[in-house]
């Protein structure tokens, strides 16, 4: 039996609602620690592919701290690494209150806990094949709101925020600072998008800008060549710098903390989320390559045309390597049934912790790119989990024809 979207207002008869979702740019002090901890792991995989690394960092103020448990053969110039992706983020200027000259750079690492070790090195532990490096939950989500089949809100607020970083990267428009945050609300009717009802932008910006000025460009050159044109009407509303000023801002203004924007990492609330974060982490741990393998199934199942939207969860076990469950939810949507569907996908694609790495090529030094902008809906050359080459595959294990 169809299923009703989950995504329908149970409080409103017309089945129209609101769902908004936030993006923040690189120079946001919680990313500047996710680029920070995958910028670090990408050097140690570059030297060492077998690296374990689960790096976390924190800036404040002056101050950057590096943590965590790092077993490698690579040897990494940890201060300079930090130091350099500061660099290029631009926190450039001290009058910013961080700059990457004066930061104190700290250090504690120790190395991964023998225990975890043994479970997750092949041959050694309870299971001898490869197993996971912790116990948890991981999901993937596709849904044919926009090309890249992702929801709405979080690809415009992607793109939001990656326009507001070239516009300062070109100086196109030169008072901009690196800290900032895109919000999108999309009015939805009948479970599709039909109109942008809010955008919010807040950008960090020099204190001789006016807020007039600020307003003015950001909505003519960040907002609104970014927005689809067939979804702005009149009463779209604006909020730029909603507190009239933002001066102070990135590390000298918030503390940041790796890990601590999975929601913008993924999916802006649409779908679930197991929990665990992605940076700084390698790709033995399933928190990172299981929610890679899970939007990469979802995906070529929406583009094989299999569902219009597709939730998958995958659950392991610590040590394990073949997952705990595998659980496909198209919201209704399915062409065929969800559990013809699952027994597929299980056959199909591979979910152990090797499996996942190897058909995705992950022991490789990729991350810091996805440490901005969002983990999924790009394709970049490197982002292997958003090909789509399992579409032929599918359609013929699920007896559909190849178009």
């Amino acid at each position: 039996m169809a299923r009703k979207s989950v995504y329908s207002n149970p409080n409103c008869n017309s089945d129209s609602f609101l769902f908004t979702s936030e993006s923040v740019t690189m120079g946001h002090p919680d990313k500047i620690c996710d680029r920070i901890s995958d910028s670090i792991l990408d050097a140690m995989l570059a030297q060492d592919p077998k690296s374990r690394v689960a790096c976390e960092t924190m800036v404040k103020n002056g101050m950057v701290m590096v943590s965590g448990e790092i077993t490698s053969k690579a040897a990494v110039d940890i201060p300079t690494i930090v130091r350099e992706t500061i660099k290029q983020i631009v926190y450039t200027d001290p009058a910013m209150g961080f700059d990457y000259e004066s930061c104190a750079v700290v250090v504690n690492l120790d190395k991964q806990s023998p225990d975890i070790s043994q479970g997750v090195t092949e041959g050694q532990g309870l299971h001898k094949e490869q197993g996971a490096g912790d116990q948890g939950i991981m999901f993937g989500y596709a849904c044919r709101e926009t090309p890249e089949l992702m929801p709405m809100p979080i690809q415009l607020a992607h793109d939001l925020t990656i326009k507001l970083e070239k516009a300062r990267q070109t100086r196109k428009l030169p008072w901009l600072r690196p800290d900032g945050k895109t919000q999108v609300t999309v009015e939805y009717k009948d479970a599709k998008p039909k109109r942008i009802h809010t955008v919010v932008v807040s950008t960090q910006h020099d204190p001789s800008v006016s807020h007039k000025t600020l307003r003015k460009q950001i909505i003519e050159k960040v907002i609104l060549p970014v927005l689809p044109k067939r979804l702005v009407d009149k009463n779209i509303v604006f909020h730029v710098n909603p507190t009239g000023r933002f001066v102070i801002g990135g590390p000298h203004g918030d503390c940041g903390l790796t890990g601590r924007k999975i929601i913008v990492d993924t999916y802006g609330g649409r779908g679930r989320h197991g929990g665990g974060a992605f940076s700084g982490k390698d790709p033995t741990k399933v928190d990172r390559t299981a929610s890679y393998m899970a939007r990469y199934i979802a995906k070529n199942i929406v583009s094989a045309n299999l569902a219009d939207a597709c939730e998958v969860q995958l659950s392991y076990a610590i040590g394990v390597a073949e997952p705990i469950s595998v659980m496909i939810n198209t919201e209704g949507t399915a062409k065929i049934s969800e559990k013809k569907i699952s027994e597929i996908v299980r056959k199909l694609f591979p979910m152990t912790p090797k499996g996942m790495i190897n058909h995705l090529k992950l022991a490789r030094p990729i991350y810091a790119q996805t440490s901005y902008g969002g983990h999924f809906g790009r394709n970049l050359p490197d982002f292997t989990w958003e090909k789509t080459d399992m579409v032929n595959a599918l359609r013929k294990a699920a007896g559909l024809n190849k178009n």
